[in-house]
């Protein structure tokens, strides 16, 4: 697994501007959107932009997740989990952002060099002007490093997620994108022009509410592109998401995405997902943005 020293880029805020673009309106394409309303969505975005400007110019020693130069572990590639996981001591906050003004905040624990305690929650219209629509339950999460990696043994790790991702559907009474679960994966890393990732493991997830309680197995890859920044790919095979009553249509979901850090212990990350369109037709798939802020206490 790769780590990650203290950095800083020198044009963080053009990155952060991105963040209107890159959210998409998967579901719900709101119709007749006058100025008024366009100028007060921006302006809630300029905000948050301007907000987490100021967090990274007041932050001085944090430490960034992408890149050959990194010393921190990847604890995720996009949906699904890595074997990585944090320092003793170090906290871990992460902001998802996707469509429909939606956002999901995290905040991890490190403990021991083999332990990850985590608490997530949020919801969808956060942003924009429809009534705010709040998860069921805080998502709980618990990470167990097993084994760490040798030349030839990939680093191991079990653990539980119950924080699905995006929105949540009452009806089935699950998330648009089911929660790990239960899981077990593995991680192994090599030396390649900077670094080249192979992640892969299996999961059950206790979201069941559309009928479809099949184990479900995961993989991915993350690439180093210089000092900073990574490009990853994953695939879930949405075993578990395929039945007649599920979101799914049987094809999996296939995710891309690009990361770098950008200093002061922020780095932040473009998705494309569901380029195969597992659930719902989308013309460039469905893209997100995720901001992570690592910090040792």
């Amino acid at each position: 697994m790769q780590r990650a020293r203290c950095r800083s880029h020198p044009e963080p805020l053009s990155l952060l501007h991105c963040f209107g673009w890159l959210i998409s309106n998967r579901y719900i394409c709101p119709k007749n959107v006058n100025k008024k309303t366009e100028n007060r969505v921006s302006g809630l975005r300029i905000a948050a932009c301007s907000l987490f400007l100021i967090l990274f110019v007041m932050s001085a020693c944090g430490q960034g997740s992408s890149g050959a130069d990194a010393k921190l572990e990847s604890r995720y590639l996009i949906d699904v989990p890595t074997a990585g996981i944090i320092p003793h001591g170090s906290l871990a906050l992460d902001l998802d952002f996707f469509q429909n003004g939606g956002l999901l905040s995290g905040l991890s624990l490190g403990l021991w060099n083999r332990l990850v305690l985590g608490i997530s929650y949020g919801g969808a219209g956060l942003i924009g002007t429809e009534s705010p629509v709040w998860n069921k339950t805080p998502g709980f999460a618990l990470k167990v490093r097993l084994l760490d990696e040798t030349d030839f043994v990939p680093a191991i790790a079990l653990g539980f997620d119950s924080q699905g991702k995006e929105f949540y559907v009452d009806r089935l009474d699950r998330y648009a994108i089911k929660s790990m679960g239960f899981f077990a994966v593995v991680s192994k890393n090599y030396g390649a022009w900077g670094f080249l990732s192979f992640h892969g493991g299996a999961n059950y997830s206790l979201e069941r509410g559309d009928g479809d309680d099949d184990p479900n197995f995961f993989g991915g890859i993350e690439k180093t592109i210089g000092p900073v920044a990574s490009v990853l790919a994953e695939y879930n095979l949405g075993m578990n998401d395929s039945n007649r009553d599920a979101l799914g249509r049987g094809r999996g979901y296939l995710n891309f995405g690009i990361r770098t850090s950008i200093g002061g212990g922020f780095t932040i990350g473009f998705n494309l997902k569901d380029v195969l369109k597992n659930q719902q037709d989308a013309s460039v798939g469905n893209r997100t943005v995720r901001l992570e802020y690592l910090r040792q206490l």
